[in-house]
């Protein structure tokens, strides 16, 4: 009896064994997994807060404006004491040299600014200004960047002194043109009314070749008409399709008011749709651009408006509603050369079904340039802002892509840029006149012919904006335009 009670005991002891063995066991390595995984928490703790210490301390480092001012103050008397040239080690030359750097190096359209330079920024946008009278851009050749005449303007130096359409501009008082930007060579064109400059021009003679020769210029007082005609006169005739053409050069003070009395001039002449010109253009003040395009739009339309840094340096821009023009039909030309205002104008009209744009994407300038004047003349022009045309799409680095493409070949657009530069074939080599004279213009022509659609066949809601044509060699962006 008691084997029989014995024997069900000695089974349960051991089977009770192995079970808290285990238990304890996983415990165990419950505890170890629990206290690893504590110090591999505390280890990397630890390297993430030394890092961050280190990268704090580094940061602080370089944002201690007294240690960097210090830096730069030794650099600079260094260079004072022991650069071989003492005539170069000029404070003031020393310290522009800096500002220019340190500005430039942010991006490509924030500039320093010295005194002369900023008071031929002020006389560009204001119309008038001594100089030799013509626009000028770089373009490629030869896969170098050459100062190229695209437009001498009639009667000013330039022009009398037999300057034409596509010159290149390779010598400014006997210094290289080459590399320098259009901005640079203002600086040495322009100056005083009654002082001379000479240039060493190269005229490409439409056969492969060249000749080079040079010229003495007197500076003048230049007025720069922003708005012309097709004739780059100030007619603003008509054509037998009541079709009317207007050519802004760029955006300057007096811009919308030119351009308000060219279209009153047309309207009163029965126009019945419009071809706005706006190749080639840089750009210029945000204000006329805002005023060109508000002419064709209700009071209220958004036209652009701006995005920034800080909340103050934010804005839009939106139709004032005065003077608004009837609702006929528009058609924009564009270019690479077309940029900053030119591209606002274009998108704002594009994005409210206002235009159709026809030619080639824009430049892509799309960032606003703040001028903030210094104490002693020299001034600063810093980007501030970005700008977005009313259906958000950026502007900067991409430009306004045309609803109808049409490309042009280099050759094509100088021939044009000589045939409405408004000089005589005469002034130009005798084997060029003649395709001069027979050069058309693809994009204008595309832009009436889809006026005079638009005039017999009215355009309905909701058609397709976006049209492909034949299209030429894309050409390459060679650079925007400015007023010399």
């Amino acid at each position: 009896m008691v084997a029989e009670l014995a024997s069900p005991l000695r089974l349960a002891i051991p089977q009770s064994r192995p079970y808290c063995a285990s238990n304890l066991a996983m415990k165990l390595m419950r505890r170890r997994l629990t206290y690893g995984i504590l110090v591999l928490g505390l280890g990397m703790n630890l390297m993430f807060g030394t890092q961050l210490f280190l990268q704090n301390a580094k940061a602080a480092e370089e944002e201690n404006v007294y240690d960097n001012i210090e830096t730069f103050i030794r650099v600079l008397e260094t260079v004072r004491d022991h650069y071989v040239d003492g005539d170069k080690v000029k404070y003031r030359q020393l310290v522009y040299s800096s500002l220019k750097g340190m500005i430039s190096s942010l991006d490509p359209h924030s500039e320093f600014m010295v005194p002369k330079k900023y008071d031929a920024m002020k006389s560009d946008t204001e119309g008038a200004f001594g100089g030799i009278g013509v626009m000028i851009t770089v373009r490629t050749n030869k896969g170098v960047g050459v100062l190229t005449v695209v437009e001498p303007m009639v009667g000013e130096p330039a022009s009398r002194a037999g300057i034409i359409a596509n010159d290149r501009i390779v010598k400014i008082e006997g210094r290289s043109t080459r590399g320098m930007t259009t901005g640079d060579a203002a600086m040495v064109l322009r100056g005083r009314p009654g002082t001379k400059v000479t240039i060493t021009v190269e005229r490409p003679l439409g056969d492969g070749t060249t000749k080079e020769f040079d010229v003495e210029l007197e500076r003048s007082v230049v007025e720069v008409p922003s708005v012309l005609d097709l004739k780059s006169e100030l007619e603003f005739p008509v054509d037998e399709n009541k079709i009317g053409y207007v050519r802004l050069r760029q955006f300057g003070e007096k811009t919308s008011e030119e351009f308000e009395s060219a279209l009153k001039k047309m309207e009163r002449n029965g126009m019945k749709a419009l071809v706005l010109d706006l190749r080639d253009n840089p750009g210029g003040l945000l204000d006329q651009a805002v005023e060109v395009a508000e002419k064709f739009l209700p009071r209220g339309q958004l036209i652009v408006y701006t995005e920034a840094r800080h909340y103050t340096d934010q804005s839009e821009y939106r139709s004032s509603g005065n003077k608004p023009h009837p609702e006929y039909p528009i058609a924009v030309l564009v270019n690479h050369g077309s940029a900053s205002a030119s591209e606002i104008v274009a998108g704002c009209l594009q994005d409210v079904d206002r235009a159709m744009i026809i030619g080639e994407q824009t430049f892509g300038k799309g960032s606003v340039q703040s001028i903030l004047p210094l104490p002693d003349g020299s001034a600063l022009r810093l980007t501030t802002a970005k700008y977005y045309t009313p259906s958000k799409k950026v502007i900067h680095e991409k430009g306004i892509e045309p609803n109808i493409l049409v490309s042009m070949t280099d050759e094509e657009e100088q021939l044009i840029a000589a045939k409405r530069s408004g000089q005589p074939l005469s002034d130009f080599p005798e084997n060029m006149r003649d395709k001069i004279a027979k050069a058309t213009d693809p994009q204008l022509d595309r832009a009436n012919d889809l006026l005079k659609a638009l005039l017999i066949y009215p355009k309905k809601d909701g058609e397709p904006k976006k049209v492909t044509a034949n299209t030429a060699t894309n050409k390459p962006v060679t650079g925007v335009t400015a007023a010399k």
